[in-house]
Order: structure tokens, then C-alpha cells, then sequence
């Protein structure tokens, strides 16, 4: 059965939270709605916006492209184009494609009757971006304190930052984050090997199901979570680390001004120590 007639089953109207049947329709495969016309938008705005930077940047280099946010010194206010601006008008064209992106999985999850999963898992990450593009810098009083786009130049912002506060790895919500991103994989690369090894059983043996799945980690570890839990813990630490990254850029700064090796001096002080 061929994609196309596979999809007519769902081509549903309804489920629009904007415009109603105004842009309920389809180009190819593609389902458009009032918030595709929007990402499209903003998306385009964006990227020309971006090659714009980069033809005044001085260099095509991809490696060495830089956006800059606006100095310090101008705080909360709009900077001129070439000293900031540009970075300002970008950071909106991508706060509108990826919050019309999340809009448009809300409205095509309606329109088939899914659960609300897959906006609300991509609206984490779009929390991330904002935090430090927007929060942050809002609660610090200034844009400047946003990143640069550009690849070396947001790597070389990462790498300050980090010593800004000595030892970044000694963040608690940093801790936090990177043990859910390593649990995501783990967690994720134990399900995907379990399925492999029961779908390609050896020669002259029958393929595995979900029960033969189930038996082998209760006889392994004593409990297994089941094929739909392992999605499910999937998706909550993959969340949670997203979560987890956004607090602990968030908190440095605006919460906490020192070292973060510095922070652990509570542990030193507790009476049991007397």
C-alpha cells in the first residue's frame, strides 16, 4: 500500500485551532494549516535574515558564520541592525517557527484523535531555547547575555560560560540533566537491543515476541516495564533532561553569581560533620 493511499484514511477535516478550513488543506503529503503558513513564514524570514548576516559578517566560512547578540551595554532595548539587531529579529523568526511548529502537531494530533505527546515533548525543547535566548537574558538585564549563532562562536560561548563559574559540572541542575540525557540512551539502547536480538533470532529459531521481551528482563533484573512503559520512561527522562539543561543555565547568573564548586560548601557544613 502506497503512502499516499495510506494517508486518505486520515485526511480528516477539523482539528484546526486557527483559521478553520481556510488552510485545512494538503500539498503532497504535507498537511498545511494556518500555523504551517506561519512556521513557513517565519522560517524564511529567518534563514534570509541569517545569509544577510553572514554577507555583512565578512565571511561564507559555515564554521566561522557569527551572529552576535547586542553589546551588553544596550540592556533590554532594540540595537541597531548591524550592532545586534539582527540577532534580536532572528531570535523572534525562531521563537515563532518552532512555537507554530509545536502549534501544528497540536492541531494535526486533534485532527487524528492522538494524545497531546508529541506538541508538548517538542514545546520542552522550545522552552529550552527560549530560556536562553529570552529568560536568562531578561532576568540578567540585557540581551547580550543571549548566545551567538554561529557554530564556533556558540561553542566558544559555552566554553566561557562554563568557566565563568569555574566548574560548570559542579551545577546541580547540570548534574541532573546530563544523568537523564546518559539514562535516555541507556534506557533507549537496552530497549532497541532486546527487540533486535528477539526479531532476529538464530538460525531455526522462530522470532520473539513481547512475552519472550517481558520473561527475559524479569529473569535479568527481576522486573520488566513493559513495551508501552519503555516508551513512556523514554520519553520522561529524554524530557526531563531537556527540563534539566534549561534550569541549569537559568539559575547561573540570575540565582547564583559564584563558582559552582562553592555551592557545595552546604554539604561541609551539616552537623553531622561536628
Amino acid at each position: 500500500m502506497s503512502m499516499l493511499t495510506f494517508e486518505r484514511k486520515y485526511r480528516v477535516r477539523g482539528g484546526t485551532l486557527v483559521g478553520g478550513d481556510l488552510f485545512d488543506f494538503w500539498v503532497g503529503p504535507f498537511w498545511v494549516g494556518f500555523f504551517g503558513v506561519t512556521t513557513l513564514f517565519f522560517t524564511a524570514l529567518g534563514t534570509a535574515l541569517i545569509l544577510f548576516g553572514a554577507a555583512i559578517g565578512g565571511t561564507w566560512n559555515i564554521w566561522l558564520i557569527n551572529i552576535a547578540p547586542p553589546d551588553i551595554s544596550y540592556g533590554l532595548r532594540l540595537a541597531p541592525m548591524h550592532q545586534g539587531g539582527l540577532w534580536q529579529v532572528i531570535t523572534i523568526c525562531a521563537i515563532g517557527a518552532f512555537v507554530s511548529w509545536a502549534l501544528r502537531q497540536w492541531e494535526i494530533a486533534r485532527k487524528l484523535g492522538m494524545g497531546m505527546h508529541i506538541p508538548v515533548a517538542f514545546s520542552v525543547a522550545i522552552f529550552a531555547y527560549i530560556t536562553l535566548v529570552v529568560v536568562r537574558p531578561v532576568l540578567l538585564g540585557a540581551w547580550g547575555h543571549g548566545f551567538p549563532y554561529g557554530i564556533f562562536s556558540h561553542l566558544d560561548w559555552v566554553s566561557n560560560v562554563g568557566y565563568q563559574y569555574l566548574h560548570f559540572h559542579y551545577n546541580p541542575a547540570h548534574m541532573l540533566a546530563v544523568s537523564f540525557f546518559f539514562t535516555t540512551v541507556f534506557a533507549l539502547s537496552l530497549h532497541a537491543s532486546l527487540v533486535l536480538a528477539a526479531i532476529n533470532p538464530g538460525e531455526g529459531e522462530t522470532v520473539k515476541g513481547a512475552e519472550h521481551e517481558n520473561t527475559f528482563y524479569r529473569d535479568f533484573i527481576g522486573y520488566s516495564i513493559g513495551t508501552l512503559g519503555i516508551h513512556r520512561l523514554g520519553l520522561f527522562v529524554a524530557l526531563s533532561a531537556g527540563f534539566w539543561s534549561a534550569v541549569c543555565i537559568v539559575i547561573s547568573g540570575p540565582f547564583w553569581t559564584r563558582g559552582w564548586p562553592e555551592w557545595w560548601t552546604w554539604w561541609l557544613k551539616l552537623p553531622i560533620w561536628r
